[in-house]
């Protein structure tokens, strides 16, 4: 029996197996809408087998998105388009999720294969914001939010979820980590405030427990609903994985089902020791001291890997992203290889190896 395969049940929603895919950006889109290129991109793995299809960080409002190439959900056009590429990932067997995303002091940025600085409005940017005004690195300088502002942003989450739903996702995640705006309202190395959503780690959290709550109130209850944290910022007196574990379990009193284990990307100058599953043992503490179901992510390439992360109760399901774009077939491989059963679409069972 493999583990990896074995269907994992959040709320109502029965996942087929553990191996997910990590929201990856694509930089493609217009105007925040998806087109072909996301289509076939979700598409592939949905016939590859993944049990959960992630899409990209999906802004919440225009402003949110990474890059001017982002995709969104702040209007009905957006909602259109996702919807006809959730019916393709339901129709071959995958779950369909979204990840709502804010960018904060990150955002307004080149896609990567033009340099990732700052797009100045003369040519598409826009000014952006954050819970500072210090800005990441050499990125344009962000306005800090005024307290009445901050109060606002957990609405246009709920607005998101909402279309969410309306364009066929049966997951949301919330994006809050890699040192975009919700990160940078956590992390004690960026958030200088001294009204309510700064200082303590109480002032600090405020924020994502808020947009939880309004998120949480929208989603169907039947629905999962998950969220991505960074759960170091690998560097001294930030933020620790004792800190993710007592984040989690707000996070699950509020109605988080799943908190999906990353880390890093709040400053610049971290120097993470990147190497196979490094991010495995924050999963694990989280699972085991907080009692929530993870998400691993990071660097997990083996099928026995992946195996044995689920098996040894390290996390209840990974998250692929850089080994599906080697290989958009790699749950079909790795099921065979595991002994895992039979999910090969008709149309490519001619070239399964025997």
């Amino acid at each position: 029996m493999s583990y990896l395969f074995q269907p994992i049940k959040l709320r109502d929603l029965l996942v087929p197996n553990r191996v997910w895919v990590s929201p990856m950006c694509q930089y493609s889109a217009v105007d925040g809408v998806p087109n072909d290129w996301h289509l076939v991109h979700l598409g592939q793995f949905a016939t590859g087998g993944a049990g959960l299809v992630m899409a990209e960080a999906t802004a919440v409002v225009p402003e949110g998105r990474i890059s001017p190439a982002d995709t969104g959900l702040w209007n009905d056009e957006q909602v259109a388009a996702w919807q006809r590429i959730t019916g393709f990932l339901r129709a071959q067997g995958a779950v369909p999720a979204v990840q709502l995303a804010h960018a904060g002091r990150k955002a307004s940025t080149a896609v990567p294969w033009e340099g990732k600085e700052s797009v100045p409005e003369s040519e598409g940017g826009w000014p952006t914001v954050s819970s500072t005004d210090q800005p990441f690195g050499s990125l344009a300088k962000p306005r800090a939010l005024r307290t009445e502002e901050v109060a606002e942003l957990p609405e246009r989450f709920a607005q998101a979820a909402r279309r969410a739903e309306a364009a066929g996702f049966d997951v949301v995640e919330l994006h809050f980590a890699h040192g975009y705006l919700a990160h940078q309202f956590y992390s004690p190395l960026v958030n200088d405030r001294t009204d309510r959503y700064g200082g303590s780690f109480d002032n600090r959290v405020r924020l994502l427990l808020e947009i939880t709550e309004a998120v949480r109130r929208v989603w169907p209850d039947g629905r999962p609903l998950l969220a991505r944290i960074s759960a170091t910022d690998w560097v001294e007196g930030g933020w620790t994985g004792d800190d993710s574990v007592r984040l989690a379990r707000l996070l699950a009193e509020r109605g988080v089902d799943l908190v999906d284990t990353s880390s890093g990307g709040a400053v610049p100058d971290a120097h993470v020791p990147v190497r196979p599953g490094y991010q495995v043992p924050f999963a694990r503490q989280i699972r085991t001291e907080a009692g929530v179901p993870t998400g691993a992510v990071g660097l997990i390439t083996a099928p026995e890997q992946a195996e044995e992360i689920v098996a040894s109760g390290s996390a209840d399901a990974v998250l692929l992203g850089r080994a599906l774009l080697r290989d958009p077939h790699w749950p079909l491989h790795a099921a065979d290889r595991l002994g895992a059963g039979d999910r090969w679409p008709k149309q490519y069972e001619r070239a399964r190896l025997a």
